[in-house]
């Protein structure tokens, strides 16, 4: 029996690998029509430590100096552009030092692009038309309608997560308006009180439901309980915080959502809205889960859009980028550089399919004083803009034309169209969770003498 499960397991895993090998052909075939040259990038380069962490290379040559493994080719490509290459691609190995989820590994495949003389509208309708390309090909489904698009703003209002799953419906509803000043301290007390209507599920036990809130009350969640209402038969609605609400409001509640007898309506509250909007949503996939609404072979593709430029860091106290530095603002929001940078949307777009992030880019800033004012927003002395980006921002004095591009995490795709939970299963030497190689037993120790040509001293401090 063991051996016919890794029988198996070997079989899965090999027809995973060719589900990679024929996407990366029509990938190339795909951009090659379109005039997309292939170019080679550096791996070993140097360190830019915004966002995950870097990976790093000590160099025996330059003592005391380091390499970094690339978290993407942005730079590089960036450059190309300036140089005068007006479309690149490139399926480029990138690495982030991350803790590792079912969508994350310490190595990771891009399908990474770029494109001259470009608005957003040029980069979303190329490479619309390449997931399409995919689908049909690959999958032998053809997609004629156009993505549909919602912007960062209602994604996070309506669904909790810049990366909503629109298989199925459950849009969050806010209730303040509707539950707060009638006695219920928990909600009267809240900065945010929203619910989803699970259609059908009226009929969920009382051992469900606590099994719903025990899952919401997860460290990982971190809700302090849930309050649910079912409509029953005769239209009533039936709440577990009755004692609180006349019928009255209570069929309020049930217009809110439009909702019709056997519906159930599940609540969260809580002082910080994004964070109970985020909680909300792990509730939405759960019932999505349980009520069979997230099928594998169904896909519903999105764009998401409008993401905010920055995004407040408070234990640096400064604004960081949201997606990278490089990322240009809406041409209408710039005066808010100077006066409200936290409303600024940026030129930057996301794909998603089922609630997974395929891919996501940006129209790049290409002039140098833009350049200069970002780095400055994010805390960025002349000093250190001019050490770590000097290249490309000296490129830049010598003019470059408007730019963008995507990046699609190939991974991600190929597990998507196999029907995959992880990553994993689509790569031939996939890390584990604590990211070790357990068939080569890396990383491993150095010995002494190479640790002395390197020019290392290691210091293991104990956790305390």
């Amino acid at each position: 029996m063991k051996y016919r499960y890794l029988d198996l397991r070997r079989n899965a895993v090999r027809s995973n690998l060719e589900l990679r090998h024929k996407m990366t052909i029509e990938v190339r075939s795909y951009l090659d029509k379109l005039g997309f040259l292939e170019v080679e990038t550096p791996i070993l380069i140097g360190s830019t430590p915004e966002g995950a962490r870097d990976f790093v290379v000590p160099s025996r040559m330059n003592p005391g100096q380091f390499y970094a493994l690339p978290q993407s080719p942005q730079l590089f490509k960036q450059l190309l552009m300036v140089s005068g290459f007006d479309r690149y691609f490139q399926i480029a190995k990138c690495f982030r030092d991350e803790d590792l989820r079912a969508d994350r590994q310490p190595e990771f495949t891009q399908i990474d692009c770029e494109m001259s003389f470009v608005e957003q509208e040029d980069v979303i309708s190329t490479f619309e038309g390449m997931a399409k390309h995919l689908f049909k090909t690959i999958r032998g489904i053809e997609i004629t309608e156009s993505f549909p698009r919602m912007t960062w703003h209602n994604a996070m209002k309506l669904y909790g997560s810049d990366k909503p799953d629109i298989r199925f419906g459950m849009e969050f509803v806010e209730l303040m308006d509707v539950l707060q000043g009638k006695g219920f301290s928990v909600f009267d007390s809240a900065a945010y009180v929203g619910g989803i209507c699970a259609e059908g599920a009226a009929s969920y036990t009382r051992k469900q439901l606590d099994g719903l809130t025990e899952f919401v009350k997860r460290p990982q969640i971190g809700a302090k309980g849930m309050v649910y209402a079912r409509v029953e038969a005769d239209g009533n609605v039936k709440s577990s915080v009755d004692k609180f609400y006349t019928q009255e409001t209570l069929q309020e509640l049930k217009a809110a959502f439009g909702a019709k007898p056997g519906d159930l309506i599940l609540i969260l509250s809580g002082d910080d809205a994004n964070k109970t909007r985020k909680q909300l949503c792990e509730l939405r996939l759960e019932m999505g889960n349980q009520l069979g609404l997230r099928d594998k072979d169904t896909f519903a593709c999105l764009w998401v859009i409008d993401f905010p430029l920055f995004e407040w860091d408070e234990e640096s106290g400064r604004y960081m980028a949201m997606h990278h530095p490089f990322t240009s603002p809406k041409l209408e929001d710039v005066p808010l550089l100077d006066t409200n940078p936290g409303d600024v949307r940026a030129n930057a777009y996301d794909m998603v399919i089922n609630g997974v992030e395929v891919g996501g880019g940006s129209i790049r800033i290409h002039d140098s004083a833009l350049q200069k004012k970002m780095f400055e927003l994010l805390g960025f002395t002349e000093e250190r803009a001019q050490e770590q980006f000097g290249f490309l921002m000296n490129a830049f004095k010598f003019g470059a034309p408007p730019h963008g591009g995507l990046a699609y995490g190939l991974d991600r795709w190929v597990s998507l169209f196999a029907g995959l939970d992880s990553i994993r299963d689509c790569i031939a030497f996939p890390k584990n969770n604590s990211g070790r190689d357990v068939m080569t037993d890396a990383p491993g120790y150095l010995e002494q003498s190479q640790l002395d040509e390197l020019n290392l001293v290691i210091d293991i401090k104990e956790e305390k």
